[in-house]
């Protein structure tokens, strides 16, 4: 039963005997000296040398989840908690679970989430790798914090605090390490009360290997941030794409530039031809991106955007689109009359390559925007609601 306890001590755990049992007497010499009424919970990710039997042994109660993946232990963990309040951290004795105590104060005077910063509190020589304290972690949460405005200075602490009704609430979906980021990300954009309190990280006392993959968790946590965020993955840079293309289109338009010794003709027009449908088509990605993650809950709902999203109706979208492909066939039919004047014969490619640059410029952005409309609109078809309405439809056979 949820909320027997003020707080639960998670620990996610794949193959930890070594360190498993001086985690444990640190959570329970924690609970013993504050008098917290809680209990120590080790979600098991598969487990095969004992660990499980060990927690037992010592008084922690095992939470079998067989989903593999640091996310998904620590999803099954949380939703087994009988805990107000959760600490989770890492079963490897890098983490001090004998000194909760400012997670615990934070927790009890409202934060929803509260962070540990390693790099305020203090590494331990050896602790971090210096790729990881020096290049990973501080790129990586500057990424977060620009992204999302969020006050966090070490999105990838393990040890954090938290209510467990506003975390579940959040319906965190990844399984695997990127779930640390997914637990700020979200509770930044859902506007919960974040905290960040020092913690210490000490070298941890395991003799194999750890389970963290330094590219290929760092890349996943890169990309999750990226595919959260719509504005920098598609709609600045195509914003930048654009207008780039736009200006130079414009100044080469009418006929070769020159600035100082570099002369500027055809091939820079064309460069500028592709920046504009590139940075047309990210724009467009970022708005049906949006729209999707908005529509099924992977990003809060926001009014500004909402507002937008109804000015760009499909009809608009098709009305601009129409006429991006009516510019591209006037251009097409100057290029033809200017290869008419010459009796189709020899053509300059200086002057006549523009209008048909233009031309294709323009039907391939009208053709583009025109199915990307079609795809939002497609996205944004009211499924769910037609479902429910047929739900509370009484049955015809109900005499």
């Amino acid at each position: 039963m949820a909320d027997e306890f003020e707080l639960t001590i998670l620990m996610p755990c794949l193959n930890e005997a070594e360190t498993l049992g001086a985690c444990i007497g640190k959570a329970h010499s924690f609970l013993d000296r504050t008098g917290i009424a809680g209990e120590i919970v080790i979600a098991d990710n598969g487990s095969t040398d004992g660990s499980r039997e060990l927690a037992e042994s010592l008084g922690a109660r095992v939470v079998i989840v067989p989903e593999r993946g640091y996310g998904a232990a620590l999803a099954g963990g949380i939703q087994a908690a009988r805990g107000r309040f959760v600490i989770m951290g890492d079963a490897d004795d890098s983490y001090d679970f004998a000194n909760l105590d400012a997670f615990v104060a934070q927790l009890r005077a409202g934060a929803e989430l509260v962070m540990g910063n390693r790099f305020r509190g203090g590494i331990a020589p050896g602790a971090m790798p210096w790729h990881h304290r020096y290049i990973g972690n501080p790129l990586l949460s500057a990424v977060g914090r620009l992204f999302f405005h969020t006050p966090i200075g070490d999105f990838h602490c393990g040890l954090r605090g938290f209510s467990r009704a506003a975390i579940l609430a959040l319906n965190l979906r990844t399984s695997g390490m990127e779930f640390a980021s997914e637990m700020v990300v979200k509770a930044t954009l859902a506007q919960l009360d974040l905290r960040e309190v020092p913690t210490t990280l000490a070298k941890d006392g395991r003799s194999r290997k750890p389970h963290l993959r330094s590219i290929r968790d760092g890349w996943r946590h890169l990309r999750f941030l990226l595919l959260f965020s719509p504005r920098w993955l598609f709609l600045y840079p195509g914003i930048a794409l654009l207008a780039m293309g736009l200006l130079v289109g414009a100044i080469l338009l009418p006929g070769p530039a020159r600035f100082g010794r570099v002369s500027f003709d055809v091939h820079t027009f064309l460069v500028a031809a592709l920046c504009i449908i590139v940075g047309l088509q990210s724009i467009s990605f970022a708005v049906i991106g949006r729209r999707f993650a908005s529509r099924y809950g992977f990003i809060p709902r926001s009014s500004s955007y909402d507002r937008l999203l109804e000015a760009l109706t499909l009809e608009r979208i098709l009305l601009v689109a129409t006429a991006l492909m009516l510019i591209g066939i006037v251009a097409l039919l100057w290029g033809v009359a200017e290869w008419a004047e010459r009796d189709f014969g020899h053509l300059n490619p200086s002057s006549t390559m523009r209008p048909v640059i233009l031309a294709m410029t323009a039907l391939v952005s009208g053709f583009q925007l025109m199915m990307s409309g079609f795809m939002s609109s497609m996205i944004n078809i009211p499924i769910y609601e037609r479902r429910l309405a047929e739900t509370a439809r009484p049955d015809d056979t109900t005499p």
